[in-house]
C-alpha cells in the first residue's frame, strides 16, 4: 500500500517516526475491515472566505478572539450607540443588537482558509490515507439570509468541487449540515431557533444539499453537538438562558432533524443520517449514594437529547427536568409521530476528557470537577482514555445502534524547531492511546463502532478560545492567535507517524 502514515497506526503493535519510538503504547492490532479513520473540522474555525462567493454574516461572526484566562465576546451595540461584547456562549443584553467593528479580530471571517487551500488540504489527507473528512457546509454561504427559496449556485459549485476533491483521493465525504450556527438573519428575524419558522428554512438548506450532492455523499448529520451548543452564536436565541426559550427551540432542532431524515431518504437512497452530541464521561465524585445519583442524573440530562433523537421519543424522565426548570415544551399535532418515525440510523460523539460530578455540583454539560486520578492538558482538559471505551459500551448498550467518534484531539503547543521541524510525540501518544480503547471496545465488547475522525487534522481556530496557538492537527498552518501568517501548510511529524 502506497500510504504509510496516519492509516497504518490502526493496524500496528509499535509505532514509529524515524527515531522515536513510543515504548508501551499498544496500537490496534486490527480494526474491522471498512473502518473508517480521518478528520473533522468546522467552517467557522477552518473554512474562511468571508465575503466571497455570495457568503451572508453567519452567527459566529461576531465572535472575538479569546485564550484560556479570557472568555471569547459577542460585540454588539445599544440604540443609542453603546458598544459592549458578553461572553459567546451567553444571553446578550436586553436591546443589544450584534454588531461588527473595525478595530476587532474576528476568528471566523478567513480561519485558516480552507475556501482557497481545500485542494492542497485534501491532497495531503490523502497523503495521510484518510478514508473519510467530515466537513460542515456553511448555510450562510448556501443561503445568505436563511430566508431565499432558491440556493446560491457558488456556494454549492464549492461544496461539490469538495467533495469531487475527497472522492479523487479516496476518501468518503461526511457532511454536517448544521455546525453550531445559523444565518445572522434568522436570528433578526424570528429570534433563531426559538421560531418554527427556522426549522422551515432549514430544511429547505437541506433539500438544496441533498438536491445537488446527494448523490455523492452517504454519510450525513443533521448537528453538530446538539447537547452542548447555547447562547446567540450557535443557537441565535437572545434568551437562551430561559429554560422555557432553551427547551422548546431545541424541540424545534429535533423536528427539523427528524424531517431533514425523511427528506434524506426520499431523496439519497442509500445514505444515513446522524447527529453529533458532546459526551465527555461523567463520574461520581465519590461512592456515597448522594455523588453517584447526582453524577447519575447529569449524564441522564446530556443523554436526554440522544434519547430523543435515537429512540424517537422524550423520555419519562423528561418530566421531571421540565418540572425541575419551570418547562413546558409547546408541541404541535403531529410532533411526536415524527420524531418517532425518523429516529437517527447512527450516534455519533465527541469526547476530549472525562468529568467528575457530586451533590454538590453545579456545572453545565462542559463543566465538572477535577479528577485527581488524571494528568491534564495546557488548557485544563484531564485525559482519560479509558473514558471513551467507557462512553462508547454505555451508548452502544443504551441505543443498540452504530456508534461513530466523530470528534478526539489534543490541542497543544506545537513550537516548531530550529529546521522549522514539530516533534508532536505527545500527539501520537494521545491518539495511540485513545485509538487502543476504540478497539478494545470493538473486539472485547463487541460495540458496532464504524468510524473515528480525529478533531482538527489541518490546524484550526479553538472554539473554546479562538486562538490558533492550541493546536491540534497533524498539518500546522502558519498563522498567529491574530490572524497573521502566510497560512502555508506543512508536515508534523505526526503526519509522517508509521509503522515498521
Amino acid at each position: 500500500m502506497a500510504h504509510t502514515q496516519v492509516l497504518f497506526l490502526l493496524f500496528c503493535e509499535v509505532a514509529n517516526m524515524g527515531d522515536i519510538r513510543l515504548e508501551g503504547v499498544e496500537i490496534p492490532a486490527r480494526f474491522p475491515e471498512g473502518f473508517l479513520f480521518g478528520g473533522a473540522t468546522s467552517d467557522f474555525q477552518y473554512e474562511g472566505g468571508f465575503g466571497e462567493g455570495g457568503r451572508g454574516i453567519l452567527s459566529q461572526d461576531f465572535v472575538t478572539t479569546g485564550d484560556v484566562d479570557h472568555d471569547r465576546q459577542i460585540t454588539w451595540v445599544m440604540p443609542d450607540g453603546t458598544r459592549g461584547a458578553s461572553p459567546y456562549r451567553a444571553s446578550l443584553p436586553q436591546g443589544a443588537e450584534p454588531a461588527l467593528f473595525d478595530d476587532v479580530y474576528y476568528p471566523s471571517h478567513q480561519a485558516v482558509d480552507f475556501y482557497h487551500h481545500f485542494k492542497e488540504d485534501i491532497a495531503l489527507m490523502g497523503e495521510m490515507g484518510f478514508r473519510v473528512f467530515r466537513f460542515p457546509t456553511c448555510w450562510s454561504r448556501v443561503f445568505p439570509t436563511g430566508d431565499e427559496l432558491e440556493p446560491n449556485q457558488e456556494a454549492l459549485d464549492f461544496y461539490e468541487a469538495v467533495i469531487d476533491e475527497c472522492l479523487a483521493h479516496g476518501i468518503e465525504p461526511l457532511i454536517t449540515i448544521c455546525h453550531d450556527e445559523l444565518p445572522d438573519h434568522l436570528r433578526k428575524a424570528y429570534d433563531g431557533w426559538s421560531s418554527r419558522h427556522v426549522v422551515d428554512c432549514y430544511v429547505r438548506f437541506a433539500r438544496a444539499l441533498f438536491e445537488r450532492l446527494g448523490h455523492k455523499v452517504k454519510y450525513w448529520l443533521t448537528f453538530n453537538e446538539i447537547n452542548a451548543v447555547a447562547g446567540y452564536a450557535q443557537v441565535g436565541v437572545h434568551d437562551f438562558d430561559n429554560p422555557q426559550v432553551h427547551y422548546q427551540a431545541k424541540h424545534h432542532m429535533f423536528l427539523a432533524s427528524a424531517r431533514t431524515i425523511k427528506l434524506g431518504r426520499e431523496l439519497c437512497p442509500g445514505a444515513v443520517f446522524g447527529t453529533m452530541f458532546a459526551l465527555s464521561e461523567i463520574y461520581p465524585a465519590t461512592c456515597k449514594p448522594e455523588d453517584v445519583f447526582a453524577a447519575y442524573a447529569k449524564r441522564r440530562e446530556s443523554l436526554f437529547f440522544v434519547d430523543v433523537m435515537a429512540r424517537g421519543a422524550y423520555p419519562n424522565y423528561a418530566h421531571e427536568i421540565f418540572e425541575r426548570k419551570g418547562v413546558r415544551v409547546h408541541m404541535e399535532p403531529g410532533d411526536e409521530e415524527l420524531l418517532a418515525a425518523y429516529p437517527l440510523d447512527f450516534v455519533s460523539f465527541s469526547y476530549y476528557r472525562s468529568t467528575v460530578a457530586s451533590a454538590e455540583s453545579t456545572f453545565d454539560i462542559m463543566g465538572g470537577e477535577p479528577n485527581p486520578y488524571l494528568p491534564v492538558t495546557a488548557w485544563k482538559m484531564p485525559i482519560d482514555p479509558l473514558g471513551l471505551r467507557y462512553c462508547l459500551n454505555e451508548l452502544y448498550d443504551r441505543y443498540q445502534k452504530p456508534l461513530f467518534v466523530i470528534e478526539n484531539g489534543l490541542g497543544a503547543v506545537d513550537e516548531p524547531d530550529a529546521a522549522g521541524r514539530i516533534h508532536d510525540t505527545y500527539r501520537m501518544r494521545y491518539l495511540a492511546d485513545h485509538l487502543k480503547q476504540i478497539r478494545d471496545a470493538i473486539t472485547i465488547d463487541h460495540v458496532d463502532c464504524f468510524g473515528y475522525t480525529m478533531w482538527g487534522p489541518v490546524d484550526l481556530v479553538s472554539l473554546g478560545t479562538g486562538e490558533m496557538k492550541k493546536r491540534y492537527g497533524f498539518i500546522y498552518v502558519d498563522m498567529d492567535d491574530r490572524g497573521q501568517g502566510t497560512k502555508a501548510r506543512s508536515k508534523k511529524d505526526s503526519f509522517d507517524w508509521s509503522c515498521t
